[in-house]
């Protein structure tokens, strides 16, 4: 397929997305099957051009003056490809699978519109009843962080101590552009076009072996600030797929006990994959089986309790830019009583100098600080570890690091702006 052409098809499945109201993944997908001759690079292109549409929805339209899948799409290649007017026209030329050419009103937009007066929500790209939450967190900057969240993200690996070293890994995947991380001392960063394919990974031998596992480098901090260490009782108390639990895992050298468990039995299916592949051996998955309380035995008894805490996601949306326009008002009141249900069960697991990790991928405070403070204030035998000595783990990048995240009294917060990863918030909760 042509460039221009590949450009016609992402205005029709943005035109499908909008009047049927469906995922994008699942719009690219029956797309991709309905049309079995775009080859591998022409899906990977459609969807990067999908999902820049996602990620500048809002800004576009207002750009354009317009809010049709067509003026997306344009509007788009001027302010996330950053297209001038000459190369949008020359890809809407009328051709053979080509978007008709340009009108006067389209030319005029690309050419003397722009963001200068636009509304926050639109210059940054979010549903407007979120502004009043961002500004609360980032104030004037609060475009400029959404902006950023917006961005494509790169792809980051997390080196397995168990499998390997970073410095022995990382000639072994030159090939594909891999960088160290800047933060993580564990990390390696591919970084990826707009146009990009996701690379191979799984087909990678250093995967294979266990020795590499995708996570993104806020991720592998959160994990780190978490401190587990050799010989203790670590629960990961939502533990999902496990990407934290191998992280976790690995600190610990495959000494201790290391029990990872999850509200949702669906989430934990890949778990036991995973843990093999790793090399992990010291890792109990309890399954939960209806009402039973499946951490009975633990009594006052852990280390650290680790906890992934189900959010509303605003810090990933950089990797899934059409949840922040499916996300509503309701859902953020849902996860806040989780997450509280969720503390409040960890907090009887802790022994005395035991403590707890609390972490989320959002970037609100009413799920980050406003629970911390909530839980303390309900559970005064519990503090706040302060950040500083939490951000220790990284070393002689811990005074750096200081000064790109944000800080509060109870945590870290890390943005793609601030840090270049996603968007997580870590506290560290210690009890008398």
């Amino acid at each position: 397929m042509t460039p221009a052409a590949r450009l016609s098809a992402a205005i029709e499945l943005i035109a499908t997305i909008d009047s049927q109201r469906i995922p994008a993944a699942k719009a690219l997908k029956e797309w991709g099957t309905a049309h079995r001759y775009a080859g591998s690079g022409d899906r990977a292109a459609i969807s990067g051009l999908i999902w820049d549409v996602l990620r500048r929805q809002s800004s576009a339209a207002y750009l354009m003056d317009d809010d049709s899948a067509r003026s997306h799409v344009l509007g788009m290649l001027r302010l996330e490809r950053g297209m001038d007017l000459a190369t949008i026209s020359a890809l809407c030329d009328g051709g053979r699978f080509a978007p008709e050419p340009l009108t006067d009103a389209e030319q005029a937009a690309l050419t003397s519109r722009s963001l200068d007066d636009a509304p926050a929500p639109i210059a940054g790209d979010y549903p407007d009843w979120l502004d009043p939450y961002l500004a609360k967190v980032f104030g004037d900057e609060r475009v400029a962080e959404a902006t950023a969240m917006a961005s494509r993200a790169p792809l980051d690996l997390r080196v397995n101590t168990l499998r390997g070293k970073r410095e022995k890994v990382l000639p072994r995947l030159s090939h594909l552009g891999a960088t160290e991380t800047p933060w993580s001392p564990l990390g390696l960063r591919i970084a990826l076009g707009a146009d990009a394919r996701n690379p191979g990974i799984h087909a990678e031998e250093d995967f294979i072996k266990g020795a590499i596992e995708v996570q993104d480098e806020g991720s592998q901090l959160a994990a780190l600030f978490a401190a587990a260490k050799p010989g203790e009782q670590v629960i990961d108390l939502c533990a999902g797929a496990g990407g934290k639990t191998l992280a976790l895992a690995a600190q610990m050298d495959g000494k201790g006990r290391l029990i990872a468990t999850d509200h949702d039995k669906r989430q934990l299916a890949p778990i036991h994959e995973r843990l093999s592949r790793s090399g992990v051996h010291n890792c109990e998955v309890r399954t939960p089986r209806g009402e039973e309380e499946i951490l009975s035995d633990i009594k006052a008894s852990a280390d650290l309790v680790v906890i992934d805490a189900p959010c509303t996601g605003t810090g990933t949306w950089r990797r899934n830019p059409d949840a922040k326009w499916r996300m509503r008002p309701g859902a953020l009141e849902v996860r806040l009583k989780d997450q509280a249900e969720v503390l409040a069960r960890a907090a009887p697991l802790v022994k005395p100098g035991g403590r707890i990790a609390y972490i989320t991928c959002s970037v609100l405070s009413e799920e980050n600080g406003a629970q911390v403070r909530a839980f303390v204030a309900q559970h005064p035998e519990f503090s706040v570890q302060p950040p500083e000595q939490t951000a220790g783990v990284l070393w002689d990048k811990a005074e750096e690091f200081a000064q790109a995240a944000l800080q509060s009294d109870e945590g870290w917060l890390m943005t793609p702006r601030r840090t270049g990863t996603d968007g997580f918030f870590v506290s560290v909760l210690k009890k008398a």
